[in-house]
């Protein structure tokens, strides 16, 4: 029977972006079904009391600076040479997770996914501005007009809220998280382990 392992998202996130392309080679190695829910990480972190790390962890000596050290070793080990850290970190993100919800079906989400991650990431975009995102939706041959308009559909807002809100019922306080059934793991450090438990090793 096939797994399905989903995936808890908000493009503000960087270690999303990290950990976005090794989760899709772990699922295409492991014949998972990759299933991507958007949520809103400052919706999120209101609801738990959770905070940015670098903003948590500002006062604990070493921690911020051991972070960054963990952060690097993985963008090396990944080759992910093209990633720039966002200069308006934190930044709100509502617009482009309104616009995830906004897809169709998974496969146009993860699509949006695909050309939303380097542009917030890589070419650091300012992700307020609607001109912005219409020019990475347009260029990845999306109907930008449509995405955008539903950005203000009181369904794909309602929708957003709720995926928020049953994630963190569901125990998720961060990003990335990752569930596999009722199985809940937090950090991109943890996706061997869910490449284990998905090939049917143990948690």
């Amino acid at each position: 029977m096939t797994k399905t392992v989903e995936f808890i998202l908000d493009l503000a996130a960087p270690n999303g972006y990290l950990a976005w392309y090794p989760l899709k080679e772990i699922a295409a190695k492991t014949g998972a079904e990759l299933v991507v829910t958007p949520v809103f990480l400052g919706g999120m972190h209101k609801m738990t009391g959770n905070s940015p790390p670098m903003m948590r962890d500002a006062d604990v000596k070493g921690k911020v600076p051991y972070a960054a050290l963990e952060f690097q070793r993985f963008l090396d080990r990944h080759e992910m040479d093209r990633f720039k850290i966002h200069p308006a970190l934190p930044f709100n993100s509502i617009m482009l997770q309104r616009i995830l919800c906004a897809a169709e079906n998974q496969a146009e989400m993860q699509a949006l996914v695909d050309a939303l991650q380097p542009a917030v990431w890589e070419r650091n975009i300012d992700c307020s501005d609607a001109d912005a995102v219409r020019s990475v939706l347009e260029d990845a041959g999306f109907d930008a007009e449509r995405l955008l308009a539903a950005t203000q559909d009181p369904d794909v807002k309602q929708l957003l809220a709720d995926n928020t809100e049953h994630a963190v019922e569901r125990g998720a306080f961060g990003i990335p998280t990752f569930f596999v059934g009722d199985e809940m793991w937090f950090g991109k450090e943890r996706l061997g382990q869910i490449e284990e438990y998905l090939a049917g090793g143990k948690p």
